[in-house]
């Protein structure tokens, strides 16, 4: 890094929610199948993208998609970026979406900070731990 600047990276791999909503099946549906197949609720495999927004003080820093992996696009998305900035205080926006069911974004987190010269700071989705947060 060079100096007076911070490193901001976007960094996750998770799985985004079903494309589509469960169902049951009819009895009708389960008597036509073998046994150990007789599940009841179905829900389809494929994942959803997830669409990422970073904006740096008002200004778009980052716009893209991570798209699921696998063959049936039933695995995690993943991304990695680096973003070299100046140090000092920021207005840092991230909004995410991780189900297309949804038209906007369902995860956003806009917080100001002040980086450090040869800070770096980490911008991770973990549904487990809340969402969105800065490492």
């Amino acid at each position: 890094i060079e100096p007076g600047r911070s490193l901001i990276k976007l960094s996750f791999s998770t799985q985004g929610e079903p494309v589509g909503e469960c169902r049951e099946r009819t009895p009708e549906e389960l008597a036509k199948l073998a046994p150990n197949m007789r599940t009841a609720r179905i829900c389809p495999r494929e994942r959803s993208p997830i669409k990422v927004n970073i904006a740096l003080n008002g200004e778009p820093l980052f716009e893209g998609v991570a798209q699921p992996s696998g063959l049936s696009k039933d695995g995690a998305s993943t991304i990695y970026k680096r973003f070299e900035v100046p140090a000092g205080e920021h207005l840092i926006s991230v909004k995410m979406n991780d189900n297309v069911r949804i038209p906007d974004f369902n995860h956003v987190r806009e917080e100001k900070m002040t980086l450090k010269p040869a800070q770096i700071l980490v911008i991770d989705l973990r549904k487990d731990r809340g969402g969105i947060f800065f490492e």
